[in-house]
């Protein structure tokens, strides 16, 4: 009959392979067998449920644990704690440090490392500052994997000032400096925008005997190419290169990247010929920039070149580069050239993504050819993958180019069954589907707006304002009906609380509104509105006020605007026109 050790070397194979039923059933027999389970017996399975997420299985045996005269240990208590940290629950995790305290265990360097990595993924940096302090004053011996997940945590969260103290502690407490502890603070002086810091740091590296790696370059290089700044990006190279570093493969990429931003497309196959030539060796991220750069500006025949050269050099794409080609074709409105790179993409065994089928959704509802773009968005189901909100967002805005409210809305209620949440680019298309003639819908629209905490942006507030604006006109009505004038000018009102800046769009609806309904005050003050704020109204605006002044014998008003207009260069003769002309 097998031993306790026997059992133990058993459920610890068990456990590293992920079969924890398999070792509690061993467990199980050992109890049934008299062979009595020991401290590490129970840790072993505890942590095997702790790192399948098992919690409260864990939990359950450490109580067996301590009904059985088994006193759990040090290893016991860090086990959940890493299991308790890992799920986020803290509070929980708070409560173990007080029990292990109560039973007088002291938390080692693994308990310390525990718990900051927990607090920190959870944002709460501050947390784990308290934690690094309570281990410096306990004289606790913090490890470098410890210490930077420390200094991570506040560098994600930009606090390059409280990192920079952590790290002068570090130095008292003869913590040794590392490069990847100096490479998060570069990376941390990076994000905040703050580079001669960053450069400080390297210099603080080269100091303490380190020598900068590819990776603290490329941190800088990185930074200069996301703000577009090549020219610093290069002297980094070069002086790189002169501390006797070859640029490597990411290097190369992070150039590419920038370059392509900027649209120097020349300068990305510089780049490409480059690494050739130093015998760095392309890779698919390297291919999947380039053509990214070039799809993205529409250049889709170089990309295709680009493509084909990378699978000459047998450098295998992957589902991401296939949805570039896919896009970068659908929004040129190249939908059967998307479409057979999409065959290519199942030929090369490679699996589309809902990024694929989104891209051809789009492209399909954009030409019209909507019934086929909502077959395509539904089969997806059977290959795994399900409708998210930009396949919705395509298709409602494919029916309401075509005025088909009745689908419209169709989708919308689908979308909502379906437990996904609107977006502004929802609704966008929706209401101005339902603008002409749905006007209580589009109020119902508004109302599942501010239950979903969506705050209209100006394209919303614009169709909205249009939409009050044309119910007064289809109506005919002698003045703007009373409720949708309001409902115009509290949508103005609320823009501007919400911070949300009108655009001429905005006025020149207005102002359009107020004159169809011979509301020539209101139009008049629109009109002086819109000057202030610095927008011009179109000219066909321009001319509808000034006739309709005209018209109204406010013939000195229709000069004022008249003259104010031809100085901003807008259609003097044609004002001087309709002034000329008889009053109707």
């Amino acid at each position: 009959m097998p031993n306790g050790f026997v059992y133990n070397v058993l459920i610890g194979g068990l456990c590293k392979e992920k079969r924890v039923d398999d070792a509690k059933k061993l467990f199980d027999e050992m109890l049934r067998r008299n062979v009595f389970p020991n401290r590490v017996t129970y840790n072993t399975l505890i942590d095997g449920y702790c790192k399948m997420g098992d919690l409260e299985g864990a939990f359950d045996l450490r109580e067996k644990m301590k009904n059985n005269s088994v006193e759990p240990n040090i290893v016991t208590y860090n086990t959940l704690l890493g299991g308790l940290c890992k799920m986020g629950r803290m509070e929980e995790a708070n409560r173990i440090l007080e029990e292990m305290a109560f039973y007088g265990f002291v938390p080692d360097g693994f308990t310390y490392s525990i718990l900051l990595d927990g607090h920190s993924r959870c944002g709460n940096v501050e947390a784990s500052v308290a934690l690094y302090e309570d281990a410096m004053k306990k004289g606790v011996s913090l490890n470098e994997y410890t210490c930077s997940i420390l200094m991570n945590g506040l560098c994600k969260e930009g606090k390059m000032d409280r990192a920079k103290e952590c790290l002068t502690k570090l130095k008292e407490h003869k913590v040794v400096l590392t490069e990847v502890l100096l490479n998060t603070m570069v990376n941390g002086y990076c994000k905040v925008g703050n580079v001669d810091k960053a450069l400080l740091v390297i210099e603080e590296m080269e100091n303490e005997g380190m020598k900068p790696s590819c990776i603290t370059y490329n941190t800088i290089i990185s930074h200069f190419c996301a703000l577009g700044q090549m020219d610093d990006a290069n002297e980094s190279v070069r002086k790189m290169k002169t501390k006797g570093l070859c640029p490597n493969v990411q290097t190369y990429n992070i150039l590419i990247n920038g370059y392509g931003r900027s649209s120097q497309f020349e300068k990305c196959l510089q780049i490409l010929n480059e690494m050739e030539n130093n015998g760095s060796k392309p890779n698919v991220v390297t291919y999947g920039a380039i053509v990214n750069t070039f799809c993205k500006k529409g250049r889709i025949v170089e990309a295709k070149v680009i493509f084909e050269d990378m699978l000459n050099r047998s450098v295998l794409p992957n589902a991401q580069i296939y949805n570039m080609l896919i896009d970068g074709n659908c929004t040129r409105g190249n939908i059967k050239v998307a479409f057979a790179v999409f065959d290519e993409m199942l030929r090369s065994h490679i699996s589309p993504t809902i990024v694929t089928y989104n891209s051809l959704v789009n492209g399909l509802s954009k030409k019209g050819r909507v019934a086929e773009a909502e077959e395509l968005a539904f089969s997806i189901t059977s290959k795994g993958l399900s409708a998210d909100v930009i396949t919705y967002n395509c298709l409602i805005s494919g029916f309401s180019r075509l005025g088909n409210v009745e689908k419209c809305v169709e989708l919308y209620e689908k979308m909502k069954a379906s437990g996904i949440k609107p977006t502004l680019n929802t609704y966008h298309p929706l209401i101005s589907a339902c603008k002409n003639d749905k006007i209580d819908l589009v109020e119902k629209i508004l109302e599942d707006m501010s239950r979903l905490n969506l705050t209209p942006d100006r394209v919303v507030y614009n169709e909205l304002i249009q939409c009050f604006v044309w119910h007064g006109d289809i109506r005919k009505a002698n003045v703007l009906c009373e409720g949708n004038f309001h409902g115009a000018k509290d949508l103005f009102d609320d823009m501007i609380a919400k911070e949300v800046g009108p655009n001429d769009g905005t006025f020149n609806t207005l102002i359009e509104g107020h004159c169809k309904v011979k509301d020539f005050d209101g139009a008049s003050a629109w009109y002086r509105e819109m000057l202030k704020i610095g927008f011009l109204p179109s000219v066909s605006v321009c001319n509808e006020l000034v006739s309709g002044l005209r018209d109204e014998g406010r013939v000195k008003e229709a000069k004022i605007i008249c003259s104010e207009m031809s100085m901003k260069g807008i259609c003097e003769t044609l004002h001087e026109d309709l002034l000329a002309s008889p009053v109707k």
